[in-house]
């Protein structure tokens, strides 16, 4: 009772369990390291057991702690050195601090990836409950001759223990969960690690390091690291903000070699680094159009009306017999006069057999022609296409005039690439290395992949071909001999009108040049 009423022996108490949590804190970090390296099961048995046989330790070392004040006496002297006991303890301590982190740090600097498959080799319970022991015998051993300095009493000491022990049992899983799950946390605290050991070695050789400097500076270091946690998790906040479908695809396009949109037009050709290939070029092409399909614009996946085949009805039964057969369609529109005057939708097959059996087509056999907006969204005209049951599908602008048509091969295209017919020539023939002939209607997407160039395709253009970006770079009908260069870091792509198709830009030549670095010229 006397103990209870005195108020120095509260205030000795509270100072007593204060220092113990201070003190405290580096082995937690250390045990939220160690205890990673066991099984799931294991963890939380280990934590409990290596700080519950600890806790025993202590309280033995306060009851022998005339034994441990007799430590601080020279045990011997090499020149003008004298070591105690405590110093041996404190120079093992320290060297199997300095080791034992040095060696964790390397495995995290390393990035040593865990396997993805098979079974993950954990180390031995014993061992770790052991080096959880060992390292809370190396750091109680200051705190527990502390104690003795400033408090008489033995149950006081014993309070102090006990209760700043429960305190670091109840922190140490959710101090262990935090730890492990950021890494830049484990390696500042591998850091504290170095330092202390390094302090605790120093100490042995009789080289007394002010604790009030270590405190500063691990406190400055856990400020930063608390900024750069705030920042993080902002940053995180941030990206939750964006569509997961947008944040998977740009993910996916990096590991594709592409940079995402908003990075397309670096003005500084010096960030502009070759990211890593990780897929081949088909692949990269063919999973770069599934991911960028949806945002496609119709106009640059439909055949445009001049290219389209089209049967007028009111034409020489013969001259529309020979249209079929020499032109490699399935299933044609059919018109009367003109071809926005659409009666219809006929297969090949069934409209020769008309031809044959009947000498005309047979109007009621034609299939009703699926019909859709320009503005339709791809991924609904694909629905469409679907119930359409393989027939093409015909787009009008908004006065109801015919832009294009639409075929699941050409759904297939964009995400393939061209697969042209039998009366078709490539839209991209390669003359050699780093030259091309290249028809006016290819695909921009499909060229920048082909170029390896970004930034040619605008989804807030209308244009979706080539011959519409060049028109665009030109501002005026374009006219053969044109020419327009654009820069890309390095690489120096050169576009130049070698034909017309009416109005419309034909045939275009495409080279490349690698522009040699100032640094290689003075060397050459």
């Amino acid at each position: 009772m006397e103990l209870l009423l005195d108020p120095n022996i509260w205030v000795g108490l509270i100072t007593l369990i204060v220092l113990e949590l201070v003190l405290g804190i580096d082995n937690l970090v250390f045990i939220a390291i160690l205890v990673d390296k066991l099984p799931p099961r294991q963890r939380d048995k280990a934590r409990i057991t290596g700080l519950a046989l600890a806790l025993i330790m202590r309280l033995l070392l306060l009851s022998v702690m005339s034994w441990l004040i007799k430590l601080t006496a020279p045990l011997f002297s090499i020149y003008t050195l004298s070591f105690s006991g405590r110093d041996l303890i404190l120079i093992a301590g320290g060297f199997f601090l300095l080791f034992k982190g040095t060696l964790e740090l390397h495995e995290r600097l390393e990035g040593k990836a865990r396997p993805s498959s098979g079974p993950r080799v954990y180390a031995s319970f014993g061992v770790i409950v052991t080096q959880i022991i060992a390292l809370d015998a190396i750091f109680s051993l200051d705190s527990i001759i502390t104690a003795v300095g400033m408090v008489d009493h033995l149950p006081v000491m014993f309070a102090a223990v006990i209760i700043a022990m429960a305190v670091m049992l109840v922190a140490s899983k959710p101090l262990t969960s935090f730890v492990n799950q950021h890494p830049t946390v484990v390696v500042l605290c591998l850091g504290f690690l170095l330092m202390i050991g390094f302090s605790l070695l120093a100490e042995g050789f009789g080289a007394k390091v002010p604790k009030g400097y270590l405190y500063a500076a691990i406190g400055f270091s856990v400020m930063i690291e608390i900024f750069n946690q705030i920042a993080r998790h902002s940053l995180k906040r941030s990206e939750a903000t964006r569509p997961m479908r947008e944040r998977t695809a740009e993910g996916i396009l990096r590991m594709l070699g592409k940079r995402p949109p908003d990075e397309a037009h670096m003005e500084n050709p010096s960030m502009e680094a070759e990211l890593p290939v990780v897929f081949e070029d088909e692949e990269r092409y063919m999973v770069s159009g599934v991911l960028t399909l949806a945002d496609r614009s119709i106009h640059s996946i439909m055949t445009p009306r001049s290219d389209i085949s089209w049967i007028n009805i009111d034409d020489d039964i013969e001259k529309i017999r020979d249209e079929i057969i020499n032109t490699p369609h399935t299933f044609f529109p059919i018109c009367r006069g003109a071809l926005d005057e659409i009666i219809g939708v006929g297969r090949a097959r069934d409209l020769i057999a008309d031809i044959l059996t009947e000498r005309r087509i047979n109007v009621k056999k034609l299939r009703k022609p699926l019909v859709v907006p320009e503005s339709i969204n791809i991924l609904t005209l694909i629905q469409t296409l679907k119930e359409s049951r393989g027939q093409l599908v015909v787009i009008t602008d908004e006065f109801g005039a015919i832009e294009g048509l639409v075929t699941p091969m050409d759904v297939f295209e964009a995400i393939a690439g061209e697969f042209p017919d039998e009366d078709e020539t490539p839209d991209i023939v390669e003359l050699g290395e780093g030259r091309w002939m290249i028809d006016g209607a290819a695909d921009l997407r499909h060229l920048e992949q082909i170029l390896n160039i970004d930034g040619l395709y605008d989804d807030n253009e209308e244009t979706a071909t080539l011959a519409g970006y060049l028109l665009r770079q030109f501002d005026r009908l374009a006219e053969p001999g044109d020419v327009f260069e654009l820069d890309r870091g390095p690489i120096k792509t050169i576009f130049k009108v070698v034909a017309l198709d009416g109005r419309r830009i034909g045939q275009v030549s495409v080279e490349q040049h690698r522009e040699r670095d100032p640094e290689e010229m003075l060397d050459a």
